[in-house]
């Protein structure tokens, strides 16, 4: 599955603005973005992937558009799929500057 180039962009843009440095890196069919090696986010198909922190999930799942992480059954712990329908920019904006403030916290890899 390719990845939706415009939000790929916008979240390039809201790095950028932000003054957050990130790494991008081509994984599985999806755009990751890393910081200290550390995934905070990707963009997969028109969703974003994010890194919410175990704490904050059960608060991220009650926002509109906002879906747990599934990997082969289980539910990954502290990641989040938002849908590109509800990110608009103030949206995108505050999801991704969470993501990297729970990545900003991690040991370097």
């Amino acid at each position: 599955m390719a990845y939706d180039e415009l939000l790929a962009e916008r979240v390039r843009e809201h790095l950028e603005a932000a003054d957050l440095d990130a790494v991008e890196k081509e994984m599985f069919g999806a755009l990751c973005l890393l910081h200290r090696g550390n995934t905070l986010a990707a963009v997969e198909g028109d969703e974003l992937l994010v890194r919410v922190g175990p704490e904050d999930m059960e608060e991220a799942l009650a926002r509109p558009g906002v879906r747990p992480m599934e990997f082969r059954g289980r539910t990954a712990k502290g990641w989040a799929y938002v849908s590109g329908e509800v990110l608009d920019d103030e949206e995108l904006g505050e999801w991704l500057r969470a993501a990297w403030d729970v990545t900003a916290e991690l040991p370097p890899k």
